[in-house]
């Protein structure tokens, strides 16, 4: 016999729940601040499309990344991934929200970038996608918020697995 698990008490005790918490402007504006810092770090020789990510955790820290490119286009890593797995690898297990910035190399963005597939699935697994926010960046004046679960609808999760 299988048993259930009570999705409500693991989410209270990892920090994900269903309520969608705004952030601060002053916390906003940091994210976005260090999304487009970190945006200079990137390597894009191939596409000159650099991108530049800062992942909020649930307990404040912001822990950022870029996209690397490679001659194999496959070993390719997106920035949103990069900071996500910094984050991991430093012991964070719960997130709040991420800013990106992007657009071709020494420009201010056209659009709002908005995260691949393998990046939304990728920060699915650590978040509640009902909460956690995505912040699009053109400029430090300029950008929008939307959640996971609104660029990520009906995904699936760990709890699937339960």
């Amino acid at each position: 016999m299988t048993q259930k698990t009570d999705h409500k008490a693991k989410a209270a005790a990892t920090g994900k729940t269903n309520k969608m918490r705004p952030l601060s402007n002053t916390v906003t504006r940091r994210l976005i601040r260090a999304a487009i810092d970190a945006r200079k770090a990137a390597y894009a020789p191939y596409s000159e499309y650099t991108v530049g990510a800062a992942l909020l955790s649930a307990d404040g820290t912001v822990i950022t990344g870029c996209n690397v490119e490679n001659a194999s286009y496959g070993a390719t890593c997106c920035a949103e991934r990069n900071a996500l797995f910094h984050a991991v690898a430093e012991g964070h297990r719960s997130f709040r929200a991420i800013a990106i910035a992007a657009g071709k190399s020494g420009e201010d963005a056209e659009e709002y970038a908005s995260p691949c597939g393998i990046c939304r699935q990728a920060l699915r697994e650590f978040t509640d996608p009902k909460a956690f926010q995505i912040i699009l960046v053109k400029t430090a004046d300029e950008y929008r918020t939307v959640t996971l679960e609104k660029l990520l609808p009906y995904s699936f999760g760990p709890e699937w697995l339960d």
